[in-house]
Order: structure tokens, then sequence, then C-alpha cells
């Protein structure tokens, strides 16, 4: 892979308001699914989840986004491609077998068939190219977006020389051109063959990239110092209002209006932590949230719809204020077998599995990366020397997480109809 030609500030590369915002995006996807899985039938408990929830759907849409965006913004200098790939595999794999083998046992306590063709797709997350019902959607449902994930990671160390060498109006074009191109699915799709509309525009990976670059070309675009996006403030407020405007526009616009929302508070608040400016989503809570939103995010549909099933109360939800107390229950269980499943399982076999860093290089080549026209170090730091960017020296795009992932809609509790 390509290089980034800076050095790292270990207090602020890793962009933690960009791992708080993940949780953010997770606990949209769980309510969009707490929607469509009706759990809640108290009539006004239900009206605030659908109206809060409708568009969680999105939530996979940030994680995508994010994704090229953190992914571009942590190159580092010297990275081959094999390491790379092997990263991300020790980062995904290990929580996601463990989460197929448990569907599978849920399937069979339940005497649910499996289809080994399905079963294999889904182990090797090959599924989403699959436009099979009930196949892109198999075993551990929400695992398809790990299968648009796994494309975007075998593309990134191919392409990224490119975009290193882009000029930064062929990324401006491309920020521009997706979301337009989301907007344009919508009719495109009716081309398609009776059936495969839904694949084609929410599961198959090659439209799906389409936001993985746009998060790439962000960041690249940052990483430069030609990001002309808003502060944090600004682009919070102008996405809460994106997000309420959503609600009384067709449906066909839905995704492509909040492209345009998530692309404006990603860089805003990467553009925050790298110069030391206030953020919310950095608190030490909401950072452990979004650390801990991958295996969060993999088992929360399996124990709600095992539970589910188990009392009886699957397609039906349950009465009264049961409903809310339940989605609580849900949540807070999710978290805990989140917390272990990150504790036990991902963070020591990213340890093992993956390998070790290469040390940077010690020098860089012209054109180092710079933040809003604040110029970055040509030489390593010595302890303690890179500040904020007030003193001079901009913390290096190196070392930022890379995110967990996504949900979408799940087929056996169907997707919504949003007109």
């Amino acid at each position: 892979m390509t290089s980034v030609p800076t050095t790292a500030s270990p207090a602020l590369n890793r962009l933690p308001s960009l791992t708080g915002l993940r949780w953010i995006a997770a606990m949209l996807v769980f309510g969009y699914h707490v929607g469509t899985m009706r759990i809640v039938t108290q009539p006004d408990a239900k009206a605030v989840v659908d109206w809060l929830f409708t568009l969680g759907l999105s939530g996979v849409q940030f994680f995508f986004i994010l994704s090229g965006f953190v992914l571009v913004w942590s190159a580092r200098d010297g990275d081959r491609r094999r390491d790379f790939w092997r990263r991300r595999l020790a980062k995904i794999y290990p929580n996601h077998v463990l989460t197929w083998a448990a569907a599978l046992l849920v399937m069979w306590w339940f005497a649910d068939p499996v289809v080994p063709r399905a079963a294999l797709e889904n182990l090797f997350l090959v599924q989403a190219w699959d436009p099979t019902p009930g196949y892109f959607y198999s075993i551990n449902n929400v695992s398809w977006s790990l299968s648009c994930e796994l494309f975007f990671y075998l593309c990134l160390p191919l392409v990224l020389p490119a975009i290193r060498r882009a000029h930064s109006g062929v990324l401006w074009a491309v920020v521009v051109a997706v979301p337009l191109v989301i907007l344009a699915l919508w009719p495109g799709q009716q081309l398609l063959p009776e059936g495969s509309n839904w694949w084609f525009t929410q599961v198959f990976p090659l439209v799906r990239s389409t936001e993985f670059w746009l998060g790439v070309a962000a960041a690249e675009l940052l990483r430069r110092g030609h990001w002309r996006g808003p502060g944090l403030p600004l682009a919070s407020l102008l996405f809460v209002a994106v997000w309420v405007v959503a609600h009384w526009i067709p449906a066909e616009m839905w995704a492509a209006l909040l492209s345009v929302g998530y692309i404006l508070v990603i860089p805003a608040a990467a553009r925050a932590d790298v110069q030391g400016r206030w953020s919310p989503w950095r608190h030490r809570t909401l950072i452990w949230l979004g650390e801990v939103s991958f295996a969060f995010y993999l088992v929360h549909v399996l124990v709600m719809m095992t539970v589910l099933r188990l009392t009886g109360h699957w397609g039906v939800g349950l009465p009264g204020w049961s409903g809310p107390l339940a989605v609580l229950g849900f949540l807070v269980a999710n978290l805990a077998l989140a917390a272990a499943l990150h504790r036990f399982v991902e963070t020591p076999m990213m340890r093992r599995l993956a390998p070790r860093r290469r040390k940077p290089a010690t020098t860089s080549a012209p054109g180092t990366a710079a933040v809003d026209g604040v110029a970055a170090s040509d030489t390593p730091a010595a302890p303690g020397a890179a500040r904020a960017c007030d003193d001079g020296v901009v913390p290096a795009p190196r070392g930022a997480d890379d995110g967990p992932r996504d949900g979408r809609p799940i087929e056996y509790a169907g997707p919504r109809d949003p007109r």
C-alpha cells in the first residue's frame, strides 16, 4: 500500500470521535431492527420507535463511509498489501466465525433447515454476491455487510496509489457524484429482473462500494488540507436537520440525502480530533461503546430473534409497556455479550493473527499531509514533540480505528415499505 508521508502523535492519531460516532450508528441499526421485529406494540412507544428509527436502515451506510475514510487516513509508510489484508481478516473473521457457529446452533435447536451452499457462502463472506432470496441474508443475517467490506478491503490496496496521485478536483468529483449515483439507483433498479431490486440497491457489493469510495475521497482531501466542509458543531446541526427533513421526503431520496449528512459529520469529527478541538463524541464512555460496536452488531439480531422465538413473541411483539422494557433488556444483554466478545475474542485474536506494524520511515516525501493549511512535520517527532495544530504540528493520520460494521434490514423481519 502507498504510504502516508507524515508522522504520528500517539495522543491524537486514533480519531476517537469517529470511534464514538460508531456507537451512534450501531444504535440506529439496533433501533431499526427493534422496529422490523415489531417488539414494541404499545401505540405511543411504537410511534416513537417508528419515528426515531425508520431511517436507522442507513446506519450501515455510515459504517461503509466511515470504513473508507478511516482506512485511507490510517495508511502507513511501507505497509504491504498482504499485511493490510491480514490485519483486516484478523479484525473481522474471529467474531464472524464464532457468531456463524452460534447461529447454526440456534438453527439446529429450532430444527430450521440449513442449506449447505448458503452456509458456506456465509462462512466465506461471499453471500452478498448471490442474489438468490434467502442466501444473502443467510445464517447470521447481518454478516452480509462483512461480505461487502471484504470486497472493499480487497480493492483498497490496489487503488490507493492512484488515490494518492489523483488531483483534488477528481476527489471532489467523487464526493459530489456519489450521492447523485445513489439517487439514480432507485429509478435504475426498475430495469432489473423482478425480485432482484432489493438485492441490487441494498446488498450488491459493487453498488454499496460507492459509499466506501465516498469516505476514501473525503479522507484524502482532509489529509491534504483540501477539505472545505463545515466544522463539527455546524456539521452536527446540519446532519440533525437532514435527519428530520428526510422524514418528509420520498423514500427514494433517503439514502442520497443521508449520505450528504454523513459525509459532513465524519470529516468534521476527524478534523476536530486532529486540531485538538472540543468534540462531544470523544467522551470515554462513547469511545468504549464504539470499540465494542462491531461485536454488538454481530450479536444483536441473533440474540433478539432467539429470545423472541423461545418466549413465543416472535412476530407478535410484547403487550403494553413490556415491549419497551424488553428492548432495554435486549440492549443491556447485547452490550454485555459484545463486551465479552470484544475482550476475549476480538482483541486477543487481533494480537495473535495480525502482523506487527512496521516502523514508519524516518523522512517524508514532498507533499506531506496538512489539515486546513497547517504543515506536518518532515521528521519523526521526539517524545512529546507533536502537539495540537495551534503549535504548528499536525498529528499524522495513522493508526485510526477501523470500524465495525453495519447493519441492514433482515429478511425474516421484512423490509418496511417506506412509501
